[in-house]
């Protein structure tokens, strides 16, 4: 309001003064004469005011167009005028609506759409770091591959694009299958951006499938210092890697080497199952049971697993089934409601042919865990104490279809694997497997066809249960553990060779059949 009043009084101000002035002029005598080719002309005070400035306006104008001719004639001889960068202005304006319409084309999933508007804002702009990444992108969502490798190539000749392009090209090469070169790729590109989560991740994948350990420990350590890794994933990968070299140097016959790295590994991560076993078998190879005996128990009380019973096993291999139940107390007394632990502690039960034992050690995993091992271990004690042949082909009839129990099973793909490995051999993922049961968890076939005889044999009298050999404690169905172990994958009931007779005929008085014991 105040500023409104303000601007008022001012343009009273101006319209009085120049009324005075006006005045002032025309009550002034005299004027100005101006001769023109012999011709006088006269003015008054106020008409040689006016026209001087109306003289002043028509020199302005005079001025200004002379500047414009001046610079069409720059313009039309190459130089930078106001009218070049006019039309500079509106060519940029054209190409940046251009560059527009072809991310929002990109966005919305029209490639081609894409392409066409980068083409267009490239020749409006002529800014190549910019269309050639939309480019790319844009063949790359319309199929065109050789497009897109073209286009990533010319981001190649820029610094400040060089790894959008390096990127491109590596992602090309990994779809190709083409591992050699992306590894290569995937190096340039850390060495250009190392702080990349992405190209960080593809390399180590890269460095494990191709069992560079050292590579991969150093991409590993990198993740670390960027802090796209937890500490406690990183000890634990860390020690994977280590575990992998050891493996490697085993395979290559390195076994001082390998003890070396194999303890290594289990130091950085105690908890890492195979780690725990190799280093446990590299003290036992050196005559060190102490040692090994510690790392196996130290590792069970974390995690108990067959494969670490197998391990502690071989500490003794030649003991007796009642020593060996004994000095597994080590083990069976650690965690001992765990189902790995109670299995654990009836097979040596039924090793040493204490059966009544081995049932209460077993409890109730026939109702809550019955997996081919619990089912085959209860024919077992069922044999053992003397039951009648159908109790036993019962429990062997329920195992061809009962559940394998625990595996190592990938957590990405669930592909289960046999022994553990860094990598999976299904979808490559590094440090993926874990101790678990699998999602679709069936019996194989080859386990169905070498039980079915016994389940569909006739039923014959009931024979007197023969004393059992020892077992040795294994570790899975299909690992045995230790040397006495049967190489038999699954549970079946083998009998002693006796004079050939039909299954259905039932032996005749005072005639016994020797029977072995169950086999893993």
């Amino acid at each position: 309001m105040l500023w409104s009043l303000i601007k008022v009084l001012v343009f009273v101000a101006v319209v009085a003064a120049l009324g005075l002035g006006a005045s002032y002029l025309m009550e002034t005598e005299g004027g100005v004469q101006v001769t023109v080719a012999g011709i006088e002309y006269t003015f008054g005070p106020l008409e040689s005011v006016l026209g001087l400035l109306i003289l002043l306006v028509g020199l302005w104008v005079v001025l200004k167009i002379a500047s414009f001719l001046v610079a069409l004639l720059k313009f039309l001889a190459g130089d930078e005028t106001a009218l070049s960068r006019y039309f500079d202005r509106s060519r940029e304006r054209r190409g940046y609506r251009a560059l527009s319409e072809s991310l929002m084309a990109l966005a919305g999933g029209e490639g081609k759409a894409a392409m066409a508007k980068a083409q267009r804002a490239e020749k409006l702009l002529g800014q190549p770091e910019i269309t050639n990444i939309i480019t790319a992108q844009a063949a790359e969502m319309a199929g065109d591959t050789k497009l897109a490798a073209e286009a990533y190539k010319k981001l190649l000749t820029d610094k400040t694009t060089r790894f959008v392009g390096v990127r491109g090209i590596l992602k090309q090469k990994l779809v190709e299958g083409d591992k050699d070169t992306a590894k290569k790729l995937a190096e340039k590109a850390f060495e250009l951006k190392p702080r990349h989560e992405e190209v960080q991740d593809i390399l180590l994948q890269l460095q494990a499938d191709a069992h560079d350990w050292k590579g991969a420990r150093n991409t590993l350590n990198a993740k670390l210092k960027s802090g796209s890794l937890p500490r406690d994933v990183y000890t634990r990968r860390e020690a994977v890697l280590a575990l992998s070299e050891a493996q490697d140097i085993i395979d290559a016959d390195a076994s001082i080497e390998a003890r070396e790295a194999a303890i290594a590994a289990n130091k950085k991560s105690p908890d890492l199952i195979p780690a725990s076993v190799m280093a446990a078998r590299a003290y036992i190879k050196g005559g060190n049971d102490k040692y090994a005996a510690r790392i196996l128990k130290k590792t069970w009380s974390v995690h108990p697993h067959p494969d670490l019973a197998a391990a502690f096993a071989e500490i003794a291999p030649n003991e007796t089934p009642a020593q060996r139940v004994e000095r597994f107390k080590a083990l069976t007394n650690v965690h001992p409601d765990d189902p790995e632990t109670r299995m654990l502690a009836t097979e040596l039960l039924i090793a040493a042919e204490d059966f009544p034992a081995a049932r209460r050690a077993l409890g109730d995993l026939v109702e809550t865990k019955p997996n081919v091992r619990v089912l085959t271990m209860m024919a077992a004690i069922e044999r053992g104490e003397g039951a009648p042949e159908a109790v036993v082909r019962g429990w062997l009839g329920k195992a061809v279809t009962a559940p394998r129990g625990t595996r190592w099973v990938c957590d990405k793909c669930s592909q289960v694997h046999k022994d553990w490995m860094p990598i999976c051999s299904n979808c490559g993922a590094f440090d993926t497997l874990s101790w678990r049961e699998a999602p679709d968890d069936a019996v194989a076939g080859a386990t169905g066809e070498t039980m079915l005889p016994l389940v569909l044999a006739d039923d014959p009298a009931p024979v007197p249960a023969a004393p059992m050999a020892p077992v040795t404690p294994v570790a899975d169905p299909a690992q045995p553990m230790g040397e006495d172990a049967v190489d038999a994958p699954e549970a079946e009931i083998i009998d002693e060779p006796t004079p050939p007779r039909p299954d259905s005929v039932a032996p005749t008085e005072g005639e016994t059949v020797d029977t072995d014991p169950i086999r893993r």
